[in-house]
């Protein structure tokens, strides 16, 4: 069987391009490193720590639904932080960005910090749990 290394990269439909890049600037802390324009469809692509690429796509025309995780596809976006230290600094870094979030929860196999981007896609800083 073939094999592959990881995920190369995710793309997120996005109702507004502009909002979208603004509150993900503002998240990471940096631009978006590229963009690409199509016939249909404007991308800005944020490179990520380890390599993963996270790109918000606007297409034409676009829709006025909401994001929701009971419909089939994704049910949300867990980016890794390397310790459970780390996710009370991140919740402080969204509250000061007015980012509602739902806490720091742990679970039996780690811990989480969820939240939801302009569109509604669950987001979560995740850290698996320290068994050592």
């Amino acid at each position: 069987m073939p094999r592959f290394s990881g995920i190369h990269h995710l793309a997120l439909t996005v109702r507004d391009l502009v909002a979208s890049v603004a509150f993900y600037e503002r998240v990471f802390g940096a631009p978006p490193a590229a963009q690409l324009e199509g016939q249909d469809l404007r991308r800005e692509l944020f490179a990520l720590p380890g390599g993963t690429n996270l790109g918000l796509t606007e297409h034409t025309p676009t829709t006025t639904g909401t994001f929701t995780p009971f419909q089939p596809g994704l049910d949300h976006l867990g980016f890794a932080v390397d310790s459970r230290e780390e996710l009370p600094l991140w919740a402080e870094h969204l509250t000061g960005l007015g980012i509602a979030h739902g806490g720091i929860v742990d679970v039996s196999y780690g811990s989480a910090l969820s939240f939801r981007d302009p569109d509604e896609i669950a987001l979560e800083f995740f850290t698996p749990r320290d068994d050592g």
